[in-house]
């Protein structure tokens, strides 16, 4: 996750969320001291339960500027799935889909001295103070610096491409629904999509002019990807999905069709030019394709991303294709900090891709066989668990750019 970014949230605070700010929990006022320090990076250990409604345990509420890994463990908190740390009303970086008894996950950020926050949507405490004391050391100028600075930067490009290729299939999409052609407008929709699911963990965060982090109104990515499992009632339906509604579900284009696919327009082509000003760390394309990864695992795999048209498994391999580009541009670098773990990814970026190449069907609009029941039923499990072996060796990735030195 970007440290320019914004973020959905799965519901609007209330207003006294917002004075929280000011507030330190009660869990996190029993915690203290700076936290410990192990190979270059601070580490800090955050505990979800189901306590008093839901609590959210942090062992320590300050660091030193510099590399810091969250660690996120879910015990029993049934109403909190997602933790994030927050700078001015910034999301800087996150970590979803964390159910009770999962694995615990993981983010690595570079901060320097200031006042944050961390953020537990759905805890009694939703808000905890964190303060990151000095600043951090200069980056190393040396061979490994330059070439990870050389992939962020081709990074940055590859971004700008792809959201620059997403307006032009929108506008297709756009076109083909304005022309009532039914048969069109599904063929574009599964070209469309992909775009999206590629670069959305660098991009899925601006808010709109007049609008706070925390409302979904404003929020680009909520008005532009949505899924009718996650819908803010206040807010309503839009976006790719609510139009995928139309074409799939309801078999047919209304005048809110229309109108939902320009104000999809509008979206991307705003977020087109937001992009345009984003820079990253290498820590950012290492967080960014983790990020991709749990998309794969909690929406693809259960089909909820694509209910009505069933091409989840195109967005699946949008997801994969942007988390190998991010370690694509780290390449370079890591291979000099750990050629081993470098190889690793490698070789199961090659067992995903060449899992998915067996769904390939070029007679299906998006090129992949449509995710049905029936294959979900037989084929689930695999695709999961070669995702779990991907994201197994990419979650070290983070740590290992973030403290890399001029070598």
């Amino acid at each position: 996750m970007i440290n320019s970014m914004f973020k959905k949230k799965k519901s609007v605070l209330a207003s006294a969320v917002v004075s929280a700010l000011l507030l330190v929990s009660l869990e996190a006022t029993a915690a203290g001291g700076v936290a410990p320090v192990a190979k270059g990076v601070s580490q800090v250990n955050i505990t979800l339960t189901g306590a008093e409604g839901g609590t959210c345990v942090v062992d320590h509420t300050s660091a030193k500027a510099g590399p810091v890994t969250f660690t996120v463990v879910n015990k029993t908190a049934t109403a909190i799935t997602e933790l994030e740390l927050l700078s001015d009303n910034r999301i800087l970086g996150e970590k979803e889909n964390l159910a009770p008894g999962l694995p615990a996950g993981k983010f690595t950020l570079t901060l320097d001295g200031g006042k944050y926050q961390i953020y537990c949507p759905g805890a009694k405490q939703e808000l905890i103070n964190f303060t990151v004391t000095g600043k951090s050391a200069a980056k190393a100028t040396g061979s490994t610096a330059d070439l990870l600075k050389q992939g962020t930067d081709g990074y940055a490009t590859y971004v700008n491409g792809v959201v620059d290729a997403m307006v032009v299939a929108v506008n297709q999409l756009k076109a083909d629904i304005d022309a009532g052609d039914l048969e069109k407008a599904k063929a574009q929709y599964a070209k469309a999509r992909p775009f999206y699911e590629r670069i959305e963990s660098d991009v899925s965060g601006f808010v709109l002019p007049g609008f706070k982090a925390t409302d979904n109104a404003g929020n680009l990515d909520y008005l532009i990807d949505m899924r009718a499992s996650n819908q803010d009632p206040k807010v309503g339906w839009h976006g790719f999905h609510a139009i995928e509604r139309d074409l799939f579900g309801e078999g047919k284009i209304t005048d809110n069709t229309k109108k939902l696919a320009a104000e999809l327009q509008q979206n991307v082509t705003r977020l087109d030019s937001l992009t345009k000003g984003l820079t990253y760390k290498p820590e950012d394309l290492a967080n960014g394709a983790a990020d991709l990864l749990e998309e794969v695992q909690s929406n693809k795999i259960s089909g909820e991303e694509e209910a009505f048209s069933h091409i989840d498994l195109v967005d699946f391999a949008g997801n994969v294709e942007g988390a190998q580009q991010a370690f694509e541009f780290l390449k370079p670098g890591l291979n000099k900090i750990d050629p081993d773990l470098t190889r690793r990814v490698e070789a199961q970026f090659t067992n995903v891709n060449k899992l998915l190449d067996s769904y390939r069907d070029g007679k299906i609009a998006g090129g992949y066989r449509y995710y049905t029941a029936e294959v979900k039923a037989a084929d689930a499990a695999r695709l999961s668990k070669a995702v779990q072996a991907l994201q197994e060796p990419l979650s070290k990735i983070a740590e290992k750019v973030a403290t890399a030195g001029g070598a």
